[in-house]
């Protein structure tokens, strides 16, 4: 589908797509095996610019666009999901908050460093009663002597506890408000907590079933104080603000799932075309084929879906029904691909180091992470009126 895409645009995807073959692929197995971080890869796609793509200059970004991170992610996932997880994460949920809503000498302080990946950042949104439905958020802040005293634990924050990571954002209830029926509202605000602040930990790494590569973990916090000048962005806005890095974060996990669903066809194509049954290669029977046309056909439409979420947030319309519309599809392929791909590879397929042995265990959290299936839906519902 390069038609659609600039010259520019084009020789991203295509620089990226030779380093993700060259560079990546051919370590994913063992870093996946291990559950090891991939300071190597991660310090690469630094060097490369790819963690600063759709940031201004001034901050040491690259003065892209959000298509072209996009891109980045599509080429990157569809040898491992993990590495591009990272990067969706690093990018998506780590600088971008400060990005859009922080000041400038938080910018100037923080920016560089995660733009060039000499340092990661993680969202701390996620709680054990607060995922689909963030406004149940039990953390607390409160104001006291000039300093935010934070109590509260979060869960499932990605690039959290690495040896590079300098911060988490983390969202608290910073008070209450009544509205006009009388009932009481949270007032969430935005903090950025430094790591190695005294009262905040890092639980240990989960032990999860795909993105084994990828920084997973639990957070508590106990008395975590932290000057006041580190809320991030206007008191109370903190939900809403989120809200709003969650739009764009569904398309960029759109992209990094069409980025699967892809690897698993170009997988299935190289296989098909070379294992043999019965004298003939498996490619010529009509199951095989017509199992990977459709899968074909997946892919590309969560790649339709996607591209046109981004340039709608290109040109600052709005996008956020777009956007779950690419998250939706794009999510399903990723998973009804790898399905079809193990069964394709047959017993191979079950051996984790192939690649779409990996998909198959990855793929399942596209339909979970940054709004699950369900929350989708509910939203395009929404946008139709339906209530």
């Amino acid at each position: 589908m390069t038609e659609l895409l600039s010259e520019e645009h084009q020789a991203l995807a295509g620089s990226v797509r030779e380093f993700a073959e060259q560079v990546i692929a051919p370590v994913s197995a063992k870093h996946d095996a291990e559950h090891s971080f991939p300071y190597e890869i991660i310090a690469q796609m630094g060097a490369m610019g790819l963690f600063g793509l759709p940031f201004d200059e001034e901050y040491g970004g690259e003065g892209g666009d959000y298509l072209a991170f996009c891109l980045a992610l599509e080429e990157i996932a569809k040898v491992d999901q993990s590495v591009a997880i990272t990067l969706e994460a690093g990018v998506g949920l780590g600088a971008m908050p400060i990005y859009r809503y922080g000041t400038s000498e938080q910018k100037q302080k923080w920016l560089p460093d995660l733009l060039s990946a000499k340092r990661l950042a993680g969202f701390g949104l996620t709680e054990s009663d607060a995922g689909s439905d963030a406004s149940g958020t039990r953390t607390t802040a409160r104001l006291e002597n000039g300093e935010w005293v934070i109590d509260g634990t979060k869960e499932f924050i990605t690039n959290s506890g690495t040896d590079i990571t300098s911060l988490v954002t983390v969202t608290a209830v910073t008070g209450t408000s009544q509205d006009a029926d009388g009932s009481t509202k949270k007032e969430i605000s935005t903090i950025i907590v430094p790591s190695g602040t005294p009262g905040f930990s890092v639980g240990a790494g989960y032990d999860k079933v795909g993105w084994n590569a990828s920084d997973t973990h639990p957070l508590s916090f106990t008395d975590c104080r932290v000057p006041e000048e580190n809320l991030l962005g206007q008191r109370g806005r903190g939900y809403a603000n989120f809200l709003g890095i969650l739009d764009e974060g569904r398309v960029a996990i759109a992209a990094l799932a069409t980025g699967a669903a892809q690897g698993c066809v170009d997988q299935a194509v190289r296989y098909a075309s070379e294992r043999k049954t019965f004298g003939s290669p498996i490619s010529s029977y009509q199951g095989i084929s017509f199992k990977i046309a459709r899968m074909q056909a997946r892919a590309h439409t969560a790649r339709l879906a996607y591209y046109q979420a981004a340039q709608l947030m290109a040109q600052g319309k709005p996008f956020k029904t777009e956007a779950s519309i690419a998250k939706l599809v794009a999510g399903e392929a990723a998973m009804d691909n790898a399905r079809d791909a193990t069964q394709i590879f047959g017993g191979y397929g079950f051996i984790n180091e192939y690649t779409v042995a990996r998909h198959y265990r990855d793929s399942k959290i596209l339909e979970v992470g940054e709004g699950t299936t369900e929350v989708q839906l509910m939203l395009i519902g929404r946008s139709l009126g339906l209530r």
